[in-house]
Parts: C-alpha cells; structure tokens; sequence
C-alpha cells in the first residue's frame, strides 16, 4: 500500500471519529433536552396543583366568613325579635346610668313616646320616678334589687303598679358594664288584692255591726210602739210636739238601721247575663225627671256591653250614683248636666262606666273616704249610699273610683267590670 494511501486512510478514521463525537455530543444533548423538558413539565404540574390547593383553600376560609357573618347576623336578629317580643319591660343602661336597650313593652307600660331611646335613664323615663329610683340604686350599689313592687302615678298610662327586678350588667371578664331592668305590669294583681281586703273588710264590718244594728232596731220597735200607741189629743197642747219629734226620729232612726242592715248583710247575688246598656237606661229613666227639674238633662253614650251580675243589685248600684249626683246638685241651684259614658277595654276585657256630673265636685282630701260607711258631706246624709255602691261593684269583681270632672268642674264615678269573655 502506498504512503497516500495509508494518508488518505488515516484521514477518513479521523473524520469518521469526529462524526462519532459530534453523534456523541447530539445525543447527549438531546437526552438533557428531553430532561429538561420533562422536568420543567412536572415543575408546571405541582404549581398548578399548589395554585388549585391555594384557591380551595382561599374559598373555604371565604365560605366560613360568610358562614360566620351570617350566624352573627341571625343571632343579633334573633336577639332583636326576643327583645322586641317581650311582654315584660327591658331597659338596659350603662355604668354612666345611659339607656342603651328600651323595648317596646316598655313604652307601652310607661306610656312613652316612640321617640324615647336613648340619654340618662330619668331623662328617658320622664315621671316614672320610681322606677328610675330602682336603676339608679343598682347602679349606685351594685346588688340586684328583686321583685321589688312601685306605684305609678301617671295620667299617660293605665298602669298603676309594677313588679321590678334590677340586676348588674357584667361583660365577659365579669367587669361590671351596666344594669338591666326587667319590670312586668301588677295592676290587675293589685286591684284583685284590694278586691279581696275590701271583701273581707266589708265581711267582718257585717258580721261586727249587724248583730249590734238588730239589738239597736228592736229597742227603736219598741219605742216606736209606744210613740204609735200614745194619742196626742189626749197630752196638754205643749207635749203635742214632743210626742211628733219623737215619731219622727223613731221613722228616721229606723230607715238608718234598715239601711245599714242592708248594707251589713252578705250579698247574694242571682247571676245571669247583663246588658248594663239596659240598666243605666232605665237608671236615666228614673233621674230624667229629676234632671229635668233642675233645668238640666241626661245623656246615655258610648259602646257598652254584656256583665255577668245581678241586675236588681247593678240598677241599685247605678241609682246610688245617679242619686247622689242629683244631690249634690240640687242644694247648688245648678242646672245638672248627668252622663253615663260607657268604653269597653278588649284587651283587659272590662267594661268602664262613667257617671259624671257637673256639681260642686268632690274635694281631693275626700276622695278616699267617700266609699268609706257612714261617711258624708251632705247635712242629712247617712253615709252609706256609695259605701253599698262599692260593696256591690267589689262583690262584682270590679272596682270604683271618686275622680274629677271633665276640665276639674264637677265629678266622675268611674266604675270598672269585667265584661263576659
């Protein structure tokens, strides 16, 4: 073989090398290519997966969120319509005496305006003293005050008496942050109660006082008697009137003896279905001409309703009153101008009678004795006229009160039954 040959040779194992790198070197390079690939495709994958976690994650804490606020909101209104739901009152105050909570049961029972929120307690309770009274003490003292009994005296509501109990306002680290007041309307409790004294008043007073009032009325009998049995035409001409004095006290004596005796005796009363409508009309009936006298009239208005009583008692009840309206007038030269009002209450489901006159009227320092017996203000009076009117409401289960006139001219009887439910 020849040198060039053997040149020649050589150079083609040297190309042939180089190709074999080069074929070497693209391989290899290839092969990273395909890694990188690879790995840039698993990177893209666990971002999205990491991306997806993060968004689930994102919209739980989201639905949670929601889920809270809507819970807090529901609880917040569930406490509003507790609140607002109540029948007894709720107010609520700060350490600073600030009403922070004022239902609407306690502006119902205090006879306050929709405009009372928010200020000093006795600002917002206006008149209502008493009650502010009770706040402020728990406030001042920090103990709670419990089922503590106070009177209203307030024309703007019907509500007399309350039962009150005031207890601290703690926040959650048991510091002290207010008082709340809770206080529920006692006024039908009380009245029933006095129903009750006035009844066992008006029994013993009968049982004490009848027994005495017989004794009394057989000794006037007899005296009677004898005044009866005498013959004037026989004494000398100076005892004549002696003998007429003594007849006539004995006459009056005994219509006072009769009269509390009826007053003393226990009532027993024939129930059946009323139509006070009826009575008061044929009570007005029998002052109209009295009334009418005394250059004056009778009215009979308003909405009226059906009572379970005894109507004779109702009628003699109703008379009293027209009666001494009559008679309070007559000796005053007025024109008397007599009213029965009637007003049904559906909630208390009570039928309210006012007898209203416009007469001297009834002195304040009186009001509470008028019902009393054998009290009176007239110079013939025996005093037991409005106490039996009383004893009859009462055995009624009502109530009757001595008020002033319409504009304080003359006098009211306000008469309180329940009606039939």
């Amino acid at each position: 073989m020849s040198h060039q040959a053997y040149t020649l040779l050589g150079l083609t194992a040297i190309v042939g090398g180089l190709v074999g790198l080069l074929v070497f070197a693209f391989l290899r390079f290839s092969a990273a290519a395909r890694d990188a690939k690879g790995r840039m495709r698993e990177s893209s994958t666990e971002t999205a997966l990491l991306s997806a976690a993060l968004e689930e994650a994102i919209g739980r804490l989201k639905a949670q969120e929601r889920a809270m606020a809507a819970r807090a909101e529901a609880s917040e209104r569930l406490s509003g319509q507790i609140v607002a739901s109540l029948t007894a009152g709720l107010v609520v105050t700060d350490l600073g005496g600030r009403v922070r909570i004022l239902n609407p049961s306690s502006r119902r029972l205090l006879g306050l305006s929709d405009d009372a929120a928010h200020g000093l307690v006795r600002e917002v309770l206006g008149s209502q003293s008493a009650l502010a009274d009770a706040i402020e003490e728990c406030l001042r003292e920090g103990q709670p005050i419990v089922r503590r009994s106070i009177a209203l005296n307030d024309p703007r509501t019907e509500v007399t008496h309350l039962g009150v109990t005031v207890s601290p306002l703690v926040d959650e680290g048991g510091a002290p942050a207010g008082v709340i007041c809770l206080f529920t309307d006692l006024t039908k409790v009380m009245d029933l109660e006095e129903q009750l004294r006035l009844k066992d008043m008006l029994a013993r007073l009968g049982e004490l006082t009848a027994g005495l009032a017989h004794e009394f009325r057989n000794g006037l009998a007899t005296i009677h008697g004898y005044a009866r049995l005498m013959d004037p035409e026989q004494l000398p001409s100076n005892q004549r009137t002696y003998l007429e004095g003594v007849r006539a006290e004995t006459d009056s004596l005994g219509a006072i003896v009769t009269n509390f005796l009826n007053f003393a005796r226990p009532t027993q009363l024939a129930v059946t279905p009323v139509d006070v409508r009826d009575v008061i009309g044929r009570v007005a009936d029998d002052v109209r001409a009295d009334a009418t006298a005394l250059g004056g009239r009778v009215a009979v208005q308003g909405r009226w309703g059906i009572v379970s009583g005894d109507e004779v008692l109702l009628r003699q009840a109703f008379s009293n009153l027209a009666r001494n309206a009559v008679e309070a007038c007559a000796p005053a030269n007025v024109a008397l101008d007599l009213c029965f009002l009637g007003e049904v209450d559906a909630a208390s489901q009570t039928l309210r009678v006012s007898v209203t006159d416009n007469g001297p009227g009834i002195e304040a320092a009186s009001r509470d004795r008028v019902f009393r017996p054998f009290f009176t203000t007239k110079p013939k009076g025996t005093g037991l006229g409005l106490a039996l009117v009383q004893k009859i409401v009462v055995t009624h289960n009502g109530r009757v009160l001595a008020l002033d006139g319409p504009e304080g001219r003359g006098a009211t009887m306000l008469v309180t039954l329940p009606l039939i439910g």
